[in-house]
């Protein structure tokens, strides 16, 4: 079990170098083409460091540890929304958390509610209809895809017209910062994601070795474990962020991963020999409600605007690490 877990702390080694890469490639993107950090955060970034959960939950697949999986992809948005808060708490300033463009956000984080909900509806129905599919794939999965692809199109579009409205107001000047290097970070970033990528198949046999010596069950620790070792590349990019400044990076990944997290659920789906949600242990919809009820909560945090911040005891973020312990504890106890 040692060389597991050394092997692990490896691997996450590398991840958190590949992490840091990822994150200030993005921000030199966001700023060079003027697409902006919200979106860039969002969309790109949220992307790449959402690959090891594709990477690690397909090879679970494969594996036929369905339950592993689906825990690894709702545990996930858990240990991005606890990032969030940890950074929420040890972050020092006036406004509202991590961002200033809290509206644009809480649209971010709407979506990522919804698509979390249609997860937890398609766990409880699958059971009763698991012939519901379409080239393979479950009926509640067809219906994420299309959320999701909705959702970002709304986000989209609302960060055009925030572009727009800012030229207008004279917040910001029409020309967007443009220099040579731009081919320098797009390689940069997709090397970085390359590594992330392959990384992970790798990190998933490891976590399973883990698991197995444990003797814990897969739901829990694919809820928590390797939840956390797929989170990483959040991890590192929220940190990496933070000292950049770039505020709607971090909020706009966490939120954005959350969101692709869920659609990630067609590609395991479709290689799933069956229904993946008729599978799923119950216990998953602990973890969903504790997603959106959380999400829900840092989204209040951020439209509620106090006059000071104080470190260390902000109440929003204390309530989310209260509310994610907890519906660990639950999960443990229901697997």
């Amino acid at each position: 079990m040692l060389t597991a877990i050394f092997e692990f702390v490896l691997l996450a080694s590398v991840i958190i170098v590949a992490g840091t890469v990822l994150t200030r490639c993005a921000d030199a993107f966001a700023e060079i083409t003027g697409f902006g950090r919200l979106l860039v955060g969002s969309i790109l970034l949220a992307g790449a460091t959402s690959l090891p959960e594709l990477t690690v939950d397909l090879s679970a697949i494969r594996l036929d540890l369905p339950n592993l999986a689906v825990g690894d992809l709702i545990g996930s948005s858990l240990m991005n929304l606890l990032i969030l808060a940890v950074m929420d708490l040890t972050h020092h300033g006036r406004g509202k958390m991590l961002s200033r463009a809290a509206a644009a956000h809480a649209l971010g984080g709407t979506l990522g509610i919804a698509l979390t909900a249609l997860v937890g509806i398609g766990i409880l129905i699958a059971p009763r209809w698991p012939n519901a599919t379409l080239f393979g794939v479950h009926a509640a999965v067809w219906c994420l895809a299309l959320g999701y692809a909705l959702g970002v199109r709304s986000v989209f579009l609302d960060q055009r017209v925030a572009a727009r409205t800012a030229v207008d107001t004279g917040a910001v000047s029409e020309a967007a910062p443009r220099h040579r290097r731009l081919g320098y970070y797009i390689a940069g970033f997709a090397a970085a994601a390359a590594v992330i990528f392959f990384i992970g198949p790798r990190m998933a046999e490891t976590a399973g070795r883990i698991a197995e010596m444990s003797g814990l069950g897969s739901s829990f620790v694919g809820t928590t474990f390797v939840a956390f070792s797929t989170s990483l590349p959040e991890l590192v990019a929220s940190v990496t962020a933070v000292r950049l400044g770039a505020f709607d990076l971090v909020i706009g990944n966490v939120f954005g991963s959350n969101a692709f997290n869920m659609v990630l659920f067609v590609p395991l789906d479709f290689v799933y020999p069956g229904t993946l949600f008729a599978v799923a242990n119950s216990a998953h919809v602990i973890s969903v409600l504790a997603v959106i009820v959380c999400t829900s909560v840092v989204i209040m945090g951020q439209l509620y605007l106090p006059d000071s911040r104080t470190r260390f005891i902000e109440p929003d973020a204390w309530l989310v690490i209260t509310l994610i312990v907890g519906a660990l504890t639950l999960v443990y106890a229901a697997a």
